[in-house]
């Protein structure tokens, strides 16, 4: 094999495996940017790469690991991060979701609002902590309540940006719901801008997503009606 069809094999086999692991990647822009080789290392081995890594920064700060009370510390953190905070970067924590035919002939918007939405900034690695509102409009099909708190916890599950998690929601739950009737408004507060920097700590950040019927204003106008917020949100 000449070495053009060399390389040109495995750049194809490396796209391949990224759309077999990365159901985002043909989101045009909205997908969390990732390593091609992203998903080769198990959770385990994650794990143990981060504590050593978390371990050296602890040091690097003066930190004396030999106390008890920071022993465990680089293992607890890695186990968070690969666990908890970070386990929507695992295509495989994605939630399944099945479709119920709309036997109510509900027509109106079903909107769940104040979902609990915790986050990490991707600029500093720190909290962003607010409320999640979502609205659809049934095309057909519902889905179960749940299901709305547990996309809107995988795509926060990860570091983020607030806009691109608004928008990955929406665009979630468009797929899932066969239909462009959807409305996502996220209010949260940022560490990076309350902790840290311009320390403000009365501030807070509201970014909107609305598709299909949502973009009328009387239906949007409705919608934030619901939730006690401005129409001009």
């Amino acid at each position: 094999m000449k070495p053009n069809e060399t390389l040109l094999n495995t750049a194809e086999n490396n796209r391949a495996l990224l759309e077999a692991l990365d159901y985002e990647h043909n989101w045009n822009g909205l997908s969390t940017p990732m390593r091609q080789n992203a998903h080769e290392l198990s959770a385990t081995e994650k794990i143990e790469k981060i504590k050593g890594h978390f371990k050296e920064i602890m040091e690097t700060l003066g930190m004396d690991l030999t106390d008890e009370s920071l022993q465990d510390t680089p293992k607890r953190v890695a186990k968070m991060f690969v666990n908890e905070v970070f386990k929507g970067l695992n295509p495989d924590n994605k939630p399944e979701i099945k479709l119920f035919e709309n036997k109510f002939k509900y027509k109106e918007m079903l909107v769940e609002r104040d979902i609990t939405l915790y986050s990490y900034c991707e600029h500093h690695f720190v909290p962003i902590i607010g409320k999640a509102h979502v609205a659809y409009i049934s095309n057909g099909h519902v889905i179960g309540l749940s299901k709305i708190n547990r996309l809107v916890e995988f795509y926060a599950k990860r570091p983020q940006v607030q806009e691109r998690l608004n928008e990955q929601i929406a665009k979630a739950l468009k797929e899932v719901l066969k239909t462009d009737d959807v409305a996502v408004v996220i209010d949260a507060e940022h560490l990076c801008v309350k902790s840290r920097g311009i320390q403000d700590t009365a501030s807070s950040t509201v970014t909107a997503s609305y598709h299909g019927k949502f973009k009328e204003t009387e239906v949007r106008k409705e919608f934030l009606t619901y939730l006690n917020l401005k129409a001009n949100y």
